[in-house]
């Protein structure tokens, strides 16, 4: 596998963790934050036509790509770990799947789903919101920082590999 597969999903993840990290640092710096400034039945109507989208968007292919390919790297490195690469690639790995993917399918898509059946314009709706915002901005934090710390790490690895 080492050849140019290691250095090719190196690059690879190293540059999908870094955008990731983008889309989610835009929700937690801004988005969220602009969300919670509108109506609650806005905020739920546009949340959940971001959620709809998203799914059809190149995001899907790109989460799921760094994901495996993180994942993959993570296995290898873990068989490599003492190599001046593998201790950061295994990490970056580990951080990633867990801390992005595990994160993301564990709190941030319950929370969208439950959402989703959320009647927008009941008090139930407002208090649902309210809640929303709160968890799936701090798990969306998580998940930018895991994925940015990944990013960091995979461009380490790459340095070390030489």
């Amino acid at each position: 596998m080492r050849g140019a597969v290691v250095p090719g999903l190196l690059w690879f993840s190293a540059i999908g963790c870094g955008v990731m990290s983008g889309v989610y640092f835009a929700f937690s710096a801004f988005i969220m934050t602009s969300f919670a400034r509108i109506a609650p039945d806005a905020g739920i109507a546009a949340m959940n036509a971001i959620n709809l989208q998203i799914v059809r968007s190149p995001f899907i292919p790109l989460f799921l790509a760094t994901t495996l390919a993180a994942a993959g790297l993570a296995g290898y490195a873990l068989l490599h770990w003492s190599a001046p690469w593998g201790w950061p690639a295994l990490t970056a790995g580990l951080l990633y799947f867990i801390g992005m993917f595990v994160v993301t399918m564990a709190f941030n898509v319950p929370l969208n789903d439950a959402l989703a059946v959320q009647a927008s314009r009941s008090v139930d709706g407002a208090e649902v919101w309210v809640r929303y915002l709160s968890d799936w901005t701090f798990w969306n934090h998580v998940r930018t920082i895991a994925s940015l710390s990944a990013s960091i790490l995979f461009v380490v690895s790459l340095r070390a590999l030489g």
